[in-house]
């Protein structure tokens, strides 16, 4: 049932976008907008709501036959024929036909998905104990069936409406992936203008769609290590495939010589290795800040989803980088292009730590608390992309014609600087004391009983944190 990369699928035909070298890349981002990227976005945010919703429906059935397998089962299998239909989409934007197949999948699949709580509550033995000893356990099966049959709905009538105006019907399948959000708004505004509704106790235990709303820990962090491992194998795939000569070719043209061959494809090595490198750097970040989160959050799975979209970007910025004339105007396009892509992808992340400090009791663990010794290490580490991506991005604005060799340096140097984080971190922290606080007292200095009981805070702070770290 619980599969890492089940609902990654949506990155591959993006990531084999071309375009031609005499085509202006600005003309062919607008394209991209309006339509590949645009729609892979999209779909990719519709397929985690539904890797969201099967979350939490295993969280209510925690027991399966084979039945339930053989229902599962077929819900993957419409799944993995999803990016088959988003290609269509992509392809053929004003053709309703990619519309209609893929709101058939979803819809086909939400009533397997209902299908699969009415079987289960029929046989409540392979519910949670929460919901097997409770006296509203139709609620409960209401609640849930009313909740999985929204999104299935919104594509029928997203459906109904390409055939009448095609682009509202888009309109639609992009509000799918904020329904919930919505949905909580409208309660609020009905609340401030009628008064609170009265509500069944149990209705606020499952599929709430608040904020705060427990997402699985182990789940999310699945879902994130087959995305980032789909990339990498699509950055391997592409170099694979386009770059390896013919053998007639170095026969003829370079007298045998595999070396002088290979010599042509050097910036695509350059930027393979580059684009490899910012995976696995956005991954470890990744990896750092759920390791220090105690529990997520259902907003945390959100930007979690925008991070991890970007980051299925990154095989279409490798390409980019390297498939246009040097020092042209469609390579600087094209690495401003890869510059926003990257910096997306670490905004994002940052912006989960932050949401996390929000009730970070619940969600962190002390060292990365505010006031935390690993605080501002944190902060740093995931400050770095960001920062990085958003300077390159300027200064291949003012020296556009050194923009290859910037972008670059920007890939080579930030692997070094995540090295030596730790060091620039404690150094800019001393001079910042310095500067600020030059008469102040070391707290770690600082004698008496208060010292003793922040050591002694720290010590049993310490303690956990390793034993996991172990």
């Amino acid at each position: 049932m619980k599969t890492g990369s089940e609902k990654a699928e949506p990155i591959l035909p993006v990531a084999h976008t071309k375009m031609g070298n005499n085509e202006e890349l600005r003309e062919s981002v607008q394209l991209l907008l309006t339509t590949k990227i645009a729609v892979y976005l999209m779909t990719f945010l519709i397929v985690t709501v539904a890797w969201a919703a099967h979350i939490r429906l295993f969280q209510v059935i925690v027991r399966i036959d084979d039945c339930l397998a053989l229902l599962n089962l077929a819900c993957m299998m419409l799944i993995t024929f999803l990016p088959y239909t988003f290609s269509l989409m992509a392809a053929f934007p004003e053709n309703v036909l990619g519309i209609l197949l893929f709101c058939g999948c979803v819809m086909v699949m939400g009533v397997i998905q209902a299908g699969i709580v009415l079987y289960a509550f029929g046989r409540p033995f392979l519910l949670n104990e929460q919901i097997q000893i409770s006296e509203n356990r139709t609620f409960y099966k209401h609640h849930i069936l009313k909740v999985i049959m929204r999104v299935p709905i919104m594509c029928f009538f997203a459906s109904v409406f390409s055939f009448i105006f095609f682009q509202l019907s888009y309109a639609l399948l992009a509000v799918v992936i904020f329904l919930p959000y919505v949905s909580q708004s409208l309660k609020w505004c009905r609340s401030k203008a009628i008064g609170p509704v009265q509500e069944s106790p149990d209705s606020v235990l499952f599929y709430t769609y608040l904020p705060d709303e427990p997402l699985s820990k182990d789940r999310v962090e699945a879902f994130s290590d087959g995305v980032y491992a789909i990339v990498a194998t699509l950055l391997i795939l592409d170099i694979c495939e386009d770059n390896v000569p013919d053998p007639t070719v170095v026969r003829e043209q370079f007298g045998g010589s595999l070396t002088a061959a290979l010599r042509v494809y050097g910036p695509e090595y350059l930027a393979y290795f580059g684009s490899f490198a910012t995976v696995g750097l956005l991954w470890f970040a990744h990896h750092s800040l759920f390791l220090h989160v105690t529990q997520t959050t259902r907003l945390m799975g959100l930007l979690n989803t925008f991070s991890l979209a970007f980051v299925g970007g990154l095989p279409l910025a490798y390409q980019l980088t390297h498939e246009f004339p040097p020092d042209s105007r469609n390579e600087l396009e094209a690495i401003q292009i890869s510059c926003v892509i990257i910096f997306f992808a670490g905004i994002f992340q940052l912006t989960i730590w932050v949401v996390a400090l929000r009730s970070e009791r619940e969600t962190l663990h002390p060292y990365v608390r505010y006031g935390g010794r690993e605080h501002v290490f944190m902060l740093a580490k995931l400050s770095l992309y960001p920062c990085v991506a958003l300077g390159t991005f300027f200064l291949t604005c003012v020296l556009s014609r050194f923009s290859a060799a910037i972008f670059h340096l920007m890939e080579i140097t930030v692997p070094v600087a995540f090295l030596v984080l730790r060091l620039l971190v404690r150094v800019g922290v001393a001079l910042l004391r310095l500067l600020f606080c030059p008469d102040g007292p070391d707290p770690r200095a600082a004698g008496g009983e208060e010292g003793e009981e922040e050591e002694e805070e720290e010590e049993e702070a310490r303690v956990p944190f390793n034993t996991l770290v172990t």
